[in-house]
Order: C-alpha cells, then structure tokens, then sequence
C-alpha cells in the first residue's frame, strides 16, 4: 500500500454524495469478504470458524488499509468535520460488520455464533490498536522526509530564460530557486560580478522574494547585451542559472531574430567540423576511441555535444568517456566488446542548426585462447526473470574461425564477487536456454562462451545484472481513487484471505518446445492464499497409464520449469501440485501432449545482394530483407579478395538494416561479398557471392568550380580562367558552361552552349567599360555538376600595361613532408615585351604576408621547392617579369599540406623479365577515364622514338627501347581527373642506368644461379660425395659431367645422381682411389641459361681426402662390431679418487671386457653390460700409478681398444685438477694448544707437496720456519706450530693455498680470548708432559711370557726411569716377592735385576715389578712356567 500521491485537498469540506460513496464502498467489499470467508471455511457441515488478530500475518482486508491511509493523511488536521464524519462512518461500518451474522439450523451453530461474537470483539480491539500503531509510524516517517528535505542544497525550480528586447526597454530575469537553508545569491554579467553600486542610479535592481530572484536591467543599451548567470550557494551546495540578453537596434532586417548578431548571441559562434571521423577498426576488450575537431570552441560542451552509438544517446560510464578540450570532442572506450560495434554519430549545436559526423566503429574478436576456437558470443540478455529462474538468450558469433559452433558454455556471477563459474552446457547451436536452480531475491550476472572441435572462445560481455525475484507482482497492483483526485495502490495479495490447503494451479502447458528442453509453464491457483507456494510436478508418458513425481534439486518457487532429461520422440502430459506450508494440493488437469520439437532450422540467406562502388576505400552493398521463419537478429557480412577462397568477417554485431557500406577495402581491388541470416538458431547459409567489383570511387556529378580570375581584356572580350571542382565525380571533366552578369542588368546570360573543355574561357560581346561577373559549372558522364559562386566583377578594359598579365593554372604535385613541385602555365597577356621569368611566393595559412621562394625569377613555367617545414600548410601565388617589371600575381593555390603519406605511390624502376628497362606508376585510386601523363624534366611527353608506354587498369609502365645517356632524367607522371594528387617523379641517373643495364644483360643472356658450388663430403662407409647446388630447374634441363676433359657416367664405383627439383648435382664415389685425381666440371643448360663449375680434386688436397676417406671407412668398419662410443678419459671426485670411464656400444652378450695397466691385465675394473659403461678407480694417486692405461673390448665380430696415458702433461693435469679439490676441500684454520705451544691447523682431503703451495702470514707478513715457528702438512692437514708461544705471537694468522691457478686464502684470529684459551690449554698440556716425563715406569724388557725347566736359573731384566729414582719392589702373584735364599734383585742404575736360582714348579707364577716416585707408580708383569725334564713345555698366554 502506498499513501495517496496529492494531499492537497486533505481538510476541505467535501459534500455529502463523497461520504455515501465511500460507504457503499466499504459495504460492499466487506460483503464480498465475508463471502469468500463463507465459501473457505464454512461447508454443508459444521466446520471451525477462526479469527486472526491484528498481529497475526495477512491480517487486514483492502477496507482496513484504505481506512489506515486515511487516518495517516488527517493526522495533522483531527479538528476538521471530515476527519470527525470518518471516525463516525468507520465506528458505524464495525459496528455493522460485527452485526452480521449467518443463520444455521442447528444449536450448535447458535452456540458456537455467540463465541464468535465474543471472539470477534476481542480481536476489533487488537485491531484497532494496531491500526492506531500503524499510523503513528506513518505520521513519524512523514516528520522525517520533510526533516530531510529540510537541510539540502539550492536547485532551480524554475531557471533562468534569454530574452531578446529593443534598445532603450527594460528587461525583467526571473527564476525561484528551493534551498534550506535559504541561500546567498549573486549576479553575474559575462562572469563578472554585478554590483548595483557601481553603475548609476536605478540601473539594475536586485531582489530575492521567499526564493524568487529578480534582475531588473532598466533602459538597455547595446552593452547590455551579454550571458547573465545568477549563482546560489548554502552550506549544502550550490546552483546557477544563465540567460541569454540580446538588445536589438532599430536597424531593420539586421535586428530581426533571423540575423547573425541574434545567433551568435543565443547559440554562440557557428561551429564547423575541420576533421573528418574515419572508420575504426577495433579489437575486442582492447581500447579505441573516436575524436572530432571543431573550428570554434563550443560553449556549454557537455550539453552541446552529443555522441549516440546506433541512435542511441551515449553516457560517460566506468567503461566510456567522452571529453572535450581545446576545440576537440573525444569518446574513449577503453575496453571494447562486440556489443560497441555500430554507427557512432557526433552531434554539436550551431547557430545554423545542429552539425553531425558519422563514422562506424568494427570490433574484432580477440585473439583465441586455443588456435582455431571460435570468435565470442554477443548480446546475453535474461529474459522472463521469476523467482528461480529465467531464461538467457544471445546471438552467435560470426566468425567459427572454420569449424562449426557445436555448443555453448554459460557462467554465471553471483552478486559483486567477481568469481564466474560454469552453471550450464547448452548443447547444438540453438542461442536460448533456460538457467534454474536461481536464489530468490540475489542478482546474477551471465556470460557465454562458443565451443567447436578445437575449443572455446573468450567469454562474452556479461550481461546486466538481474534480481530474482516475482516480477509478476507489478500487475498484481491495484489503485484505490481516494479524496476525489488522490490514489492508494494496493497489491491483489491484500485480498487473499488464509487458506489452508492451496486450489490446484491451471492451465497447464509448454511455453515453450525446442531440440534439447521444454519449459513448462501454469497459473497460479486462484485464490492462492497468503501463505509461499512451492510447486510440485509429475510426468506421464503417453500411453503408460502412469504418472512420475519430477526430481528437483530445489523446490520450484515459480510457476514455470524446464525439463531438460526428455526422450526424443516420445509424448507427455504433465500436472502440477501446489504447496504450501499446511499442505499440498490436489493435481492440476493434465496438460496437453508435449513433446520435443526438432533442431530449429536457420533463417535462409538473403536474396539479391548486390554490391555498388561508393568511395575509394568502401563498398555499398544492399540485399532483400529475409521475412520468414523465427525472428531475425540481423545479418552478417564476409567480403574476400577476388581469387581468394577464404571468406573474412566484415561486422562482428548483426546489421538490422538491408544495406550496409563495407569500409577499410584497398583501393583498385576486386572483392566480392556474401551475406549472412542471423537468429537464434543459428547463423544460416551464405548468399550467393556478388559479382567481383574493384574498390573505386563511384560515379557522380563534380562539385562547382571556383576562384575565378581575368587573365587578359580587349575591349569588348574577356579571357576568363577558374580552377577545377575539388570533387571530379569520379570521372574525366568533360567540360564547363560558362554564364555572365552585366552588373546594370537583372538576369544571367550562357557564354556556351557546348562545353568549354579548358579551364580558361574567352567571353565575346561585351561592352566596354560595363562590369561583369561570371559564374560556371562542370560536367561529367554522370550530368552537370553544382553552379558555382558568382566571380567578383571585372571591368571590361582593354589592357594596355606593359607588365605581363598573371599565370594561370597554378598547381602543386609530387607533394611530400618537405618539398612539392610546382607548375603553372605562361600569362595569356605578356605586355610590352617576352617573359623571361617568374617570381614565386609563398605564406603559411592564415598568414598575411608573402615571401619570396628564391630570390632571383626563375626561367621555366615549373620549380621544385624544398626545405618546408612538414606538417604545415602553405600557399603559392607566381608573377611573371619581363622587361617592363613584375606583373599581376596568379590566383593563390589552396593551402597545401606538407606530410609523406605512407601509401603514396612511387615510380618503381627496373627490368622485365625480357630484360627490358622500365620505369613503371601504379595508381590503385586512379578514377576509371584517369589518363597517366609522363614527361621528362618537365618538358612535356616523352619521345615515342626512345620509349615505348604500355597502359592496363590504374597502371602505366614506361619502356626504354635503347637505353643511353639521351634517357638520363627526371621522369614523372601525373593521374588525371582525380581529386586529390596522385603524381612522382624519379631521377635516373647514369649510375643506376648502368646497374640496369648490365641486369638486363644477365636476363637477356641467363645464368644458371649457383646457390652453393662444389662440395666435398665423407659418408658413413668412407665414401667421398661431390656435390653442387643451384636453383630450381625445369625439367627440360641438362647435365654433362667432365672428369679431366672427358666427359663421365654413372658406374658401380662412381654414381651421378641429377635432381632438376632441387637443382642438385651429386657424384658418389664408393672407394676413393688414385685413379680418381683430377677436375670435375658441371655444365648446365635449361633453356638459354647455362652454367659451368669445375672442381679441382690433386695434390695435398686430394690426398687429405684419401686419408680422410680411409680413416672414415676404417672407422665403419670398427663400428660393425663393439666399439668405444666414449673414448678412455679421466675425472676427480670430490673425494680426490681419479676416475677412468669410458663406454662400450653394439655389445651383446658375449662381449668381453678388460682393463689393462702397463701391458698387464686389472681384476679392479669393473664393466656393466647393460649401460656399456666402464669404470676403474684409483684411490689414492701416486707416481706409482703413472703409465699407460687401456680398455679392451672384444666378440666374434671384432676387437675394439681405447687407450689413455696417464704420463707427463697428462699426469700433471690430474694432480693439478686434485689440487684444485684439495684446495677447495681446506676446513677454516683452527687453533689448538698443545704441549709444545700453539698449534693452527686446516683440514684437507687431498695434499701433494709437488703440485700444492702453501704459505703463512702473520699480521700480513710472510712466516718463515724458525726455532719458534715450524710448518708443515701430511697428505690431509696443513698446519703452523707456534713453539713457547709469547704475546707477540698474538694476530691474524693467514694461510695462502694455491694448486695451478686455483688459490685460496683463510685466515684465523690468535688474540684475545683465542690466545688465552690457547696458551692456557698449552700449560695444562705442557704439566702434563713433565708429569709423565719424570713418572716412574718401566721401560722395556719384561717379556710377556717365560718358560724354563727346572733346576735352571731365570734371570728377568727390565729398564726403568724417573725422576728421583723410584722405588722398587717385585710381586708374586700380587704378593711382595722376600728376597732370601734362592731370590736375588740387583739393580745398576736404571737397569733390575732379579734372579731365582734352581727354579721349581712352585715358582711358576705371575710376576712383576713395581716402580713408584712421587710423580706416579707402574707396574711390568711377566708371567713364569717351570716344566719338569722331560716334558714338552706349554703354551702360555698372557695373564
């Protein structure tokens, strides 16, 4: 429900008539509900009756919200008697309503009437509250709006008007302006602020009235007229207005409103366009852009100029932009779609009615993302958008790039995220297809992608958003008049009461029926409740007998679906089922038969296409519009050179119309063109082509001539002269009509009844002294052309001067970016005396002033003028001189541009192909009656005695017959009857006419091109090739081989092989022998041209071949059996091992492999047969390793080695190559303390005194070996002794490695906390060493085991040391040994001594002598066996 849209009339008195009506209105519809309530809910039986409240939903019938709206719109006026006889009317209307009651025949239906008379009171009062809650929101939310209207900037209800008065009246500027808070105005005259202060009293007069604004400007004056502007601003914006005043003169006609001054005051200057829009040829999702230029600014730019797109107003968007500055009008694209394809108009207001441009913009389809893909799909629309669903159409490309659109790929995005996924396949080339599934109420965005064999295309421009949503709900709408003028609108949902199970929906049927889906389509149930319904939908084959429930992913919110899983062939009728939240309904009647329909046919082509000349660079082309089958999208066109078999897109957009002009075509080039249905089914079938027709300017009448001028006067004639129309039609002029105009008489008389074929006309019978003026016209094969301005008026009087009279036909040809050629034709009038020169003058345009070219007269009617500035526009006028002076000047040329046009023609010089020197002039623009005029330095036609000139289709070719110095020159031609310069020139020289000639030479007398000549190559088997090659040959052509001046042919050693294809010539010699020195010579002949090279096989150079040829076979030979595929070589590992390797092929087998090392076989070797590799590694390298190394490998096929020698040089190499590892190999220096001082050491992998220097530096100085300082290395350590180290030791110790030319540098740091850790570890170390120096030990000379018989004496000696003398003592078996008797000890120095005389078996035991200072004690043990006679002593081990 919306409030009524005027509440104008709110709290007038209304008569009574209104009253009753709304009444009777409100008795009726609640009749009418109670009805419906009646036939719901009530049946031949005793059913419940309910009651919703007011908070209940779907709770107020169209009465109540008709009564809410009114009491909104009274609400601010409660006293009025209206407002009081509504109140009463609505009381009386309940009271009424509460009344009415339904007669049962029960007492049942009593009681239960008399409940609902109680329930019914309950819920009056719920309602009324409610009502009353609803209209105080009204209320507040209308106190908001006029809150917000309150604070908001200034706008113009009514603005500003020009006004157009006479001289001397006053003049009224009004405008009402709606602002809060009211705002500041000023005045402005021509932007300059007005201040009635400051002009005299009375003249203007300023007012503001509640936001009306007045200006007053009393008794105007012509300064008066000017653009007045009045500028309002608050704290929220600001506003102007502008008008124009225009102050008229009583001066007549020039007062009027049809005078300039008038124009130019309300519109401003006249605005012309000075560039010309040229076709665009774009790229999809590249940029363009389209740019005009005017002659004047343009005021109010953005309103003024307008860009439409097909007729279609364009906007500036996130995407388009349209500019303007300094006179320039620009549209900026940057990012094109096919969709941007079409005629762009550009439209600025003038004075003299608006000025327009046309151009049309080609969009390209991007470049494939797969080679061969088709181009893009255009145009995606959503078309039928419910709830879930809708149905996306769009229009084929036109470029399959060769292969047929077999389907489409459709994405969709979801609201803003950017994010396209793929949501359908659309099979075949139909371009409709429904998309389901669809979230109520979020917006989608589409795009489709075309699939053929080769793959997809780009996407396509996705289309504009869409809501889903029930877009039915706008014709659900109902409007209530209200107040006799004003309106509620209230939806047909207010009046659906509950119902609690839905009525089946109706009207079954298809929407629609194509190849590959149906859509389904029903109405709604009437009445459908308020309650959401879903629907269900059940299938049944024709002549089953039973129905299927349809499988939807998502309930069905919209009253269409499409089924996409029919069968061809067959027949169905479906049925629906509504639902809602209490039930489901009953089916729906079936439907009508459906079925699947067939593949929809394309629309035929268009017939009668035709295609007409039209500029020099485009082609009309019309055809009959195509008027049956489905609806028609447009038509595509293709275009393709004459003789070429592939067809080209012209427009990538379908063509609406039945005539399109095809641009961008090469000039003098033949096309033809096909035309294209385009539907949704398909793009059709091409048209028949059109006739070949060549791109050529087409045929029409010349434009008028102008700029005339008089070129001589007798008494009673004049000679008359006129440049050429600028637009020839297209055709040769074929001549002019002259009229001419006494200026003391009313009409025009014809000079000529048959046309003037110059452009300089002698005019007869005139009187002398009269003036006259002449105008004229040109005529064509197409008709006579436009009437030309009248000439100014020449007084016919005889000349008599003795100056010349001026030059006429002034031209400019040959024009480039800094020079141009000048030409004009001698005066008709030459004065007292001959010419003898003429003076030149030029100015740039829009310049005044002229100045001279050279500064002496020139001799010759022509000069060439150089050194212009390019990209300037200038004029030329000539004088003739003669004796008596300077004569009248020519008739001024148009400005002439200066650039180098990148498709000028050029003479092109050379020799045909029977070698005659040309010089030839092709001019594709060239008009059909065109002639070529050549001359030679200017001085007219060429001599027909020395050249010949030959003529075809816009092109014309000059031929020397005997070329000579006669023919040196400057050559140039010019194209007649065209309109804009078509002329070159080339200077032959005699340098250049010498290369020619000797070229035409080489034609006339052929040479065979020798591409390569003699070569020498060795096959395979040792075989030597001799071969040459030249070019192509036909296959006419000859071949004689001389071998030493004799001529050859193949035999079995020696094959000739001859190819003419390849211009290839090959001798095979099998096994090259003695017999084989010589010269070679090939002479060729193919038709006159001919060739000979000879080759020259002796001395050193055939004898290197011979070896080389012998090596080569002996090598073959080799191969046939195993043979070495990686000869014997050597590498070093990082772990400094020296690697042999080398690699067998053509093994099997039987193969046998061995290593030998100086003639001597190695088992170390090692082979794998099945990679062929070979490996012997040498662990540690040493000089003992150096000799010769060989691999041998042998079958029954044959025996192959490969020798490495491991000796001198190559010796030398490996060491060095470890070397260089043992370097890189070096740890960072370590410091370690050691008994003797400080040690500073690096680790290496590898070290060799022979290859590898080391040298150490202390504080930058080199270290030398001392008593204190002693370096060295073993094979992995290099290291620097520091002996007793002191603090002078301290510093940056550096270690230089260097093997061959690798050296490498580390450095360690002795000092600080290093040197006290050091020198600390030292000491310890150092205790240590006197501890166990000075220890008592023993020494040697223990054994470990003794045996002796008995009887005998054992003496056991053993050396002792320490410092003192240790103490001594021996032990048996751990026990202290007394020395009495048979034990005896004796001790000399540090040699003991102990003996035990007449051993027995009791001394056998574990003895040993026990050594002990005070530095420490050790024990030497020996352990004793005694044997009886006789017996074989035992074996002891160690105890």
């Amino acid at each position: 429900m919306t409030l009524p849209h005027n509440a104008g009339n709110v709290g007038e008195p209304q008569p009574p008539q209104v009253v009753e009506v709304h009444r009777l209105e409100h008795h009726q519809e609640e009749e009418q509900k109670e009805q419906r309530q009646h036939s719901l809910h009530m049946g031949s039986s005793v059913q419940r009756r309910t009651f919703r409240s007011s908070e209940e939903e779907y709770q107020f019938s169209a009465a109540d919200y008709t009564l809410a709206a009114a009491l909104a719109l009274t609400a601010s006026s409660e006293t009025s008697w209206e407002a009081q006889l509504r109140r009463r009317t609505s009381t009386v209307e309940l009271e009424e309503r509460g009344q009415k009651r339904v007669g049962f025949g029960n007492d049942l239906e009593k009681m239960e009437l008399a409940f609902l008379q109680t329930q019914w009171l309950l819920r009056q009062r719920r309602d009324r509250k409610a009502l009353r809650r609803r209209t105080e929101e009204k209320v507040r939310e209308a106190k908001e709006l006029r809150e917000l209207c309150s604070s908001r900037g200034p706008w113009f209800w009514i603005p500003l008007r020009s006004h157009a008065v006479w001289e001397h009246a006053t003049v009224l500027l009004t405008c009402t302006v709606q602002a809060s808070p009211p705002p500041q105005v000023t005045w402005y005259k021509n932007d300059m602020q007005i201040d009635p202060r400051l002009f005299p009293a009375g003249k203007y007069q300023i007012t503001n009235n509640y936001g009306l604004l007045t200006l007053e400007i009393r008794r105007c004056t012509i300064e008066d007229a000017a653009t007045y502007r009045v500028m309002v601003k608050n704290a929220y914006g600001q506003a102007s207005s502008f008008a124009k005043v225009l102050v008229r003169t009583y001066l007549g006609k020039d007062a009027g409103f049809d005078s300039e001054i008038f124009k130019r005051l309300m519109f401003g200057p006249s605005v012309e366009f000075t560039s010309e829009l040229k076709p665009v040829f774009a790229r999809e999702k590249e940029p363009f852009s389209l740019t005009c230029i005017f002659s004047e600014d343009v005021l109010d730019a953005t309103h003024n100029i307008q860009w439409f797109q097909d007729g279609r107003l364009l906007r500036s968007s996130g995407r388009r932009q349209t500019l303007y500055a300094d006179r320039q009008s620009s549209l900026k694209v940057s990012c094109a779609y096919k969709e941007d394809e079409g005629l762009y108009t550009v439209q600025v207001s003038s004075p003299f009615g608006l000025r327009e441009q046309s151009t049309y913009v080609f969009v390209k389809d991007a470049t494939a993302e797969e080679r061969g893909a088709p181009g893009s799909p255009l145009n995606v629309r959503c078309l039928d958008v419910n709830r879930d669903c809708l149905i996306l159409t769009w229009t084929p490309p036109s470029d399959t790039r060769g292969s047929p659109v077999t389907g489409y790929s459709i994405e969709l995005c979801q609201g803003e995220s950017g994010q396209w996924v793929p949501c359908h396949e659309a099979l075949g080339g139909t371009c409709r297809c429904p998309i389901q599934g669809l979230i109520e109420g979020q917006s989608y965005r589409f795009r489709v992608r075309a699939l053929n064999k080769a793959g997809s295309s780009v996407p396509s421009k996705a289309s504009e958003p869409v809501v889903m949503g029930d877009h039915d709900a706008a014709r659900r709408k109902i409007e209530i008049p209200f107040d006799l003028g004003n309106k509620i609108t209230i939806s047909t949902d207010d009046f659906e009461d509950f119902v609690t199970i839905p009525s089946p929906p109706t009207n079954v049927h298809a929407s629609e029926s194509h190849e590959a889906y149906v859509v389904l389509a029903w109405e709604e149930p009437r009445p459908r409740g308020k309650a959401p319904l879903t629907y269900s939908l059940e299938k049944s084959v024709i002549g089953s007998g039973t129905w299927e429930a349809i499988s939807t992913e998502t309930p069905v919110k919209s009253p269409r679906f499409a089924l996409l899983d029919l069968e061809k062939g067959k027949s169905y009728v479906f049925r629906v089922r509504a639902m809602n939240q209490c039930g489901m309904s009953d089916p729906s009647e079936p439907s009508e038969p459906i079925a699947l329909s067939g593949k929809p046919a394309t629309l035929p082509p268009p017939a009668q296409v035709q295609a007409f000349r039209d500029t020099q660079t485009s082609v009309s082309l019309t055809w009959d519009a195509v008027k049956e089958g489905p609806e028609l999208l447009g038509y595509y066109i293709y275009s393709r050179e004459a003789g070429s078999s592939e067809w080209q897109t012209v427009n990538n957009k379908p063509i609406q119309d039945n005539k399109f002009t095809v641009p961008g075509l090469r000039t003098g080039k033949e096309y033809e063109f096909c035309v294209r249905s385009v539907s949704e089914a398909g793009v059709g079938e091409s048209s028949a082509a059109t006739a070949p027709i060549r791109v050529k300017q087409a045929l029409a009448t010349p434009s008028a001539p102008y700029d005339f001028i008089l070129l001589n006067c007798g008494k009673n004639d004049m000679v008359i002269g006129w440049k050429p129309p600028k637009r020839r039609g297209g055709s040769k002029i074929l001549g002019y009509f002259l009229d001419q105009h006494d200026s003391e008489e009313l009409d025009w008389h014809p000079v000529n009844q048959k046309p003037v074929p110059t452009q300089v006309c002698k005019v007869s019978n005139l009187r002398e002294g009269h003036f006259y003026e002449f105008r004229a016209r040109a005529a064509n094969l197409a008709g006579v052309g436009e009437l030309s301005v009248p000439s100014s008026l020449f007084e016919c009087k005889e000349w008599t001067m003795p100056q010349p009279g001026p030059p006429h036909d002034v031209q400019a040809f040959e024009v480039r970016a800094t020079s141009l050629m000048l030409k004009w034709e001698p005066p008709l009038y030459i004065g007292a005396g001959p010419v003898t020169g003429y003076l030149i003058s030029f100015r740039e345009e829009g310049s005044k002033q002229w100045e001279p070219v050279t500064p002496d007269p020139v001799s010759g009617p022509h000069l060439r003028i150089s050194d212009l500035q390019p990209g300037k526009s200038y004029v030329f006028q000539v004088q003739a001189v003669n004796s008596a002076g300077l004569g009248q000047p020519s008739m001024p040329t148009d400005p002439i541009f200066l650039e180098d046009k990148p498709d000028a023609p050029e003479i092109k010089v050379g020799v045909d192909e029977d070698g005659f020197i040309y010089l030839a002039f092709e001019a594709p623009e060239a008009p059909d009656s065109s002639e070529f005029q050549w001359s030679k330095d200017y001085k007219g036609p060429l001599d027909p005695q020395r050249v010949q000139i030959e003529e075809e289709a816009s092109k014309s070719k000059v031929i020397l017959k005997e070329p000579g110095l006669e023919d040196l020159g400057t050559y140039s031609v010019v194209v007649t009857d065209a309109d804009e310069d078509i002329s070159a020139s080339h200077t032959l020289t005699e340098e250049e006419l010498d290369k020619l000639k000797k070229l035409s030479h080489e034609i006339r007398n052929p040479v065979i091109k020798l591409i390569s000549g003699w070569n020498v190559d060795i096959l395979e088997r040792g075989e030597v090739r001799l071969w040459l090659e030249v070019e192509k040959l036909s296959p006419a052509a000859e071949l004689h081989l001389i071998f030493n001046e004799k001529e050859i042919f193949s035999s079995p050693n020696r094959k000739i092989n001859f190819e003419r294809e390849k211009g290839l010539v090959e001798v095979i010699i099998e096994i090259l022998a003695e017999e084989d020195k010589g010269s070679y010579t090939a002479q060729l002949r193919d038709g006159k041209a001919k060739n000979q090279i000879t080759l020259a096989l002796v001395d050193d150079d055939f004898d290197k071949l011979l070896r080389k040829a012998d090596a080569k076979r002996r090598d073959w030979k080799r191969k046939q059996g195993p043979y070495f595929e990686e000869l014997l070589q050597w590498k070093v590992t990082e772990d400094c091992q020296v690697l042999l390797t080398c690699k067998v092929t053509n093994t099997k087998k039987e193969t046998c492999f061995q290593w030998f090392f100086q003639k001597k076989e190695i088992p170390d070797g090692q082979y794998d047969s099945q990679t062929g590799a070979g490996l012997l590694c040498i662990e540690e390298l040493s000089k003992e390793d150096m000799g010769t190394y060989r691999a041998v490998v042998s079958d029954d096929r044959g025996l192959d080695e490969t020798i490495l020698d491991l000796t001198g040089d190559a010796l030398d190499a490996v060491f060095t190559e470890l070397g260089k590892i043992g370097v890189l190999s070096a740890t960072p220096l370590k410091i370690q303390g050691t008994e003797e001082g400080i040690r500073i050491f690096s680790k290496v992998k590898y070290y060799n005194v022979e290859y590898m220097k080391t040298t150490w530096f202390h504080k930058e100085k080199r270290l030398e070996s001392s008593d204190r300082v002693r370096a060295g290395t073993t094979l992995d350590e290099i290291w620097l002794h520091i002996l007793d180290p002191k603090d002078s030791d301290k510093g940056k110790y550096i270690l230089e490695i260097a093997a061959g030319k690798e050296v490498r540098q580390l450095s360690a740091d002795l000092s600080g906390q290093a040197f006290d850790d050091a020198l600390a570890e030292h000491q310890r170390l150092k205790a240590l060493a006197i501890i166990e120096k000075n220890r008592a030990k023993v020494v040697r000379g223990l054994p470990d085991v003794a045996t002796i018989m008995e009887d005998k004496s054992l003496c056991l000696t053993c050396i002792i040391s320490g410092d003192p003398t240790p103490e001594i003592s021996w032990l048996k078996n751990d026990q202290p040994v007394t020395f009495l008797d048979r034990y005896h000890m004796d001790v000399r120095g540090t040699e003991v001594t102990i003996t035990i005389d007449k051993v027995n078996s009791e001394d056998s035991g574990r003895y040993g002598v026990f050594v002990k200072n005070k530095y420490g004690s050790e024990t030497g043990q020996v352990t004793i066996s005694v044997f009886k006679h006789g017996e074989e002593p035992k074996e002891l081990k160690k105890m």
